[in-house]
């Protein structure tokens, strides 16, 4: 019993990953997560594809390593946050879709609840914003368009979760109705302050309190894996939202480190020690992890577009065959030539949080080609990313001396020196790039005690490759004002179209 399962349960893939004690590893597997956009800026997912998906992955990673689940210790889990779900507390059936992160239903909502006093309040309690990106707002839909939901939730008949929970019920046979301090903190029902759901919100969003989990620290014994799953039961220890489980698997566990994940989004999570600092520029105070019942805060920003654009080039578009292709588009022109993207396909997310703007091209010219947009959609992540930095460097009044990055666009090395350049630090990229996986996977292994301390964590994390700025400070500040004039004109068409 020398390797830890790592299930991951993305917003486009779902992965199983087995790991070694080095945190090395040794075999993985992965299927694509459908998703359905019923209306504009509406996301769905079916959560039984998420299961039969995460059983199938699992099963495969076993095969692939060449071991059973018997040579298994623990189980760690990490998941797209804040995409609700519910279902039937007896069946486990699901009575709708899961409502995706990204999905913007509830954003008249959301602007109504912004005008009342209660807001204010909402964002002192949890750290968060009032925004459709969060979970309340998707359970309160659930409860009063869904015919016959919010009677039965009140009579103890359905319940709530993340994907996390959803997934653990499923799991344990029905056996685990839990969640942990990290997934619950993206809710904007749990208070952060206190660790508990708060009772003023949920009467305030008319919320069933019976519906909730269980919160528990990131490493503890969430139930057992049921043995006619993958042969045999095997302890779940270890569950984050992919964020949190990020900034776990790259080690950054000292105030002032940051780390930046790519994926279907993109993720800054600034390490923040035992103060909840609340931003001043619409960032997010979040649980970075809780261990043994003492919390570490973060300083989070959001970016709504990041992989997904270079899907949208893929998929919709069809400029490219492969994501790999952006980076040999991108070198092949010498710099942008004005071409800008803002891909504000669901809204903009941090330090912005507009749900009503929508995507643009500026700068486009009878010489521009797919490698002009290519390139714009990968520059779009840096300038979003400096977005985020330049409001984090403002809360923390702290300097950084370097970001660590991962998730699958960190394999474009040419994204990671523009992003260098942007940012002007030092891009760190680690040998494991799905450190969400590594994360939850050492966090199993904390609470089995296969590792001692995160002390010891630390010294497994491992740096591939390191990427220095060499632009200079006006070419630097001269794109960078250029995108903020492109997200501007952004901004401007959307309350024009609005009023």
């Amino acid at each position: 019993m020398n390797f830890l399962l790592a299930i991951d349960q993305g917003t486009t893939n779902s992965r199983a990953i087995i790991f070694d004690r080095l945190g090395n590893r040794m075999a993985s597997h992965e299927m694509p997560l459908t998703s359905f956009f019923p209306q504009d800026g509406w996301i769905e997912q079916n959560p039984e594809e998420m299961f039969n998906n995460t059983v199938s992955c699992c099963r495969e990673a076993l095969k692939k390593a060449n071991i059973t689940a018997a040579n298994i210790a623990a189980v760690g889990l990490s998941n797209q946050r804040e995409t609700t779900i519910l279902w039937e507390k007896y069946t486990g059936k699901p009575i709708y879709p899961a409502i995706v992160w990204q999905d913007r239903r509830t954003h008249l909502l959301c602007q109504q609840l912004k005008q009342t006093s209660f807001a204010q309040l909402l964002s002192q309690k949890t750290g968060l914003l009032l925004d459709p990106y969060f979970s309340a707002t998707k359970i309160v839909w659930l409860l009063d368009h869904i015919a016959e939901t919010r009677e039965r939730a009140e009579k103890g008949e359905l319940l709530f979760g993340t994907v996390d929970t959803y997934l653990l019920w499923k799991l344990t046979d029905g056996q685990s109705h839990a969640t942990d301090a990290s997934n619950a903190s993206r809710t904007l029902l749990f208070n952060i302050h206190t660790q508990e759901w708060d009772k003023e919100i949920l009467t305030y969003f008319n919320i069933p309190a019976n519906l909730l989990p269980i919160v528990l620290d990131n490493a503890a014994h969430f139930g057992k894996l049921d043995e006619n799953i993958l042969g045999h039961s095997i302890p779940i220890c270890g569950m984050a939202g992919d964020q949190q489980a990020a900034t776990i698997g790259q080690a950054c566990f000292q105030p002032g480190m940051v780390k930046a994940t790519y994926g279907t989004g993109g993720f800054m999570l600034f390490n923040t020690g035992t103060q909840v600092v609340r931003s001043q520029n619409c960032l997010l105070s979040t649980v970075a992890y809780r261990l043994n019942n003492h919390v570490t805060y973060g300083l989070e920003g959001s970016i709504f577009c990041a992989g997904s654009t270079v899907k949208w080039l893929r998929d919709k578009l069809q400029l490219i065959h492969s994501a790999a292709e952006t980076e040999t588009l991108a070198q092949h022109i010498h710099s942008n030539e004005g071409v800008y993207l803002v891909p504000a396909f669901t809204g903009l997310g941090a330090p912005y949080w507009n749900a009503e703007a929508r995507g643009a091209l500026f700068g486009l010219t009878r010489n521009s080609g797919k490698e002009h947009i290519a390139r714009a959609a990968l520059e779009s992540v840096a300038y979003q990313t400096r977005d985020l930095l330049n409001a984090m460097l403002a809360d923390s009044h702290q300097l950084i001396a370097a970001l660590r990055v991962d998730g699958g666009m960190v394999a474009n090395h040419w994204l990671l020196q523009f992003l260098s350049d942007m940012l002007n630090v030092e891009i760190q990229q680690p040998v494991c790039i799905e450190t969400s996986a590594l994360g939850v996977a050492f966090l199993a292994g904390l609470q089995i005690g296969m590792y001692a301390s995160l002390e010891e964590l630390a010294t497994l994390w491992q740096k591939q490759l390191q990427f220095n700025p060499h632009m200079p400070k006006l070419q630097r500040d001269t794109l960078y004002a250029a995108w903020q004039r492109a997200v501007k004109s952004v901004m401007d068409y959307s309350r024009m179209i609005t009023t």
